[in-house]
């Protein structure tokens, strides 16, 4: 009852989206060349639909290195700032200030550098855009940890390896899949970016601007669709991997 539960909602809540969507554009009389209504998509998807499976691959393996990446070293950064103050008063700054700036001043520069690179630049903008979640809440985890259980624990002989295995890492991992959560939402914005931005691009977000360029508002809404539900795959899959690594954190509802 309650797995059927967690299916029908969110597809009642899509449809009533679709429904909500359609409606709008009807009532205001809407021509597709000003806002496309979800009647107006699948010719669109079926038209270019071997446009859209390979665009969309080549959106989701470089949205999906970028974020892998990001998960690397953000969790490396984070265990470095919560194991050590130094290290955390040191780049805790440095963080907050890169991330503070728009993302998408940094495409033309990322694609002067590498000229050429396009898988490169897209990845890496990927990377660049998810990291911070991760290594700020693996940060935050790790320096709230109890002194009492590590005192304990060293008393007991253990290393600091197994205090990190048997109480950092465990208490860590509800933050992580938090930020992971957040982190797939930013990497599909970071590929996009390079996407529509780069000249030549390709994946959904070229897709996308090719559209734009040629006037096809369904195409335009097509690809915006496509992208959501890539972004809604990838969700539901940190989704899964948090229930087997972290599925006892999770709390009954009531």
């Amino acid at each position: 009852m309650e797995t059927a539960q967690k299916i029908a909602v969110p597809l009642i809540a899509v449809l009533l989206f679709l429904l909500a969507w359609e409606a709008l554009v009807w009532v205001n009389d809407w021509p597709n060349y000003k806002m496309a209504s979800p009647s107006d998509l699948p010719p669109a998807f079926w038209k270019f639909r071997w446009l859209f499976l390979e665009m969309g691959w080549q959106t989701l393996w470089r949205t999906v290195l970028g974020l892998g990446l990001a998960v690397v070293f953000g969790t490396l950064i984070g265990m470095l700032m919560g194991f050590s103050r130094i290290a955390r008063d040191g780049l805790y700054p440095l963080l907050v200030g890169f991330n503070a700036i728009p993302k998408a001043t940094l495409v033309p520069v990322i694609s002067l550098i590498f000229i050429g690179q396009h898988d490169f630049n897209t990845v890496l903008m990927a990377f660049l855009i998810s990291f911070f979640p991760i290594a700020v809440s693996v940060g935050i985890g790790l320096s709230t940890l109890e002194p009492e259980y590590r005192d304990i624990l060293r008393s007991l002989g253990a290393s600091r390896l197994t205090i990190f295995r048997k109480i950092a890492l465990p208490k860590t991992l509800p933050e992580f899949f938090g930020a992971l959560k957040v982190s797939v939402t930013l990497a599909f914005i970071g590929t996009n970016l390079v996407e529509i931005v780069a000249p030549h691009g390709r994946g959904l977000g070229a897709l996308f601007k090719s559209g734009e360029t040629n006037g096809d508002y369904p195409l335009m809404f097509a690809v915006l669709i496509a992208l959501a539900a890539l972004g809604i795959l990838l969700y539901y899959a940190v989704l899964v991997l948090e229930r087997i690594f972290a599925g006892w954190a999770e709390r009954p509802q009531s």
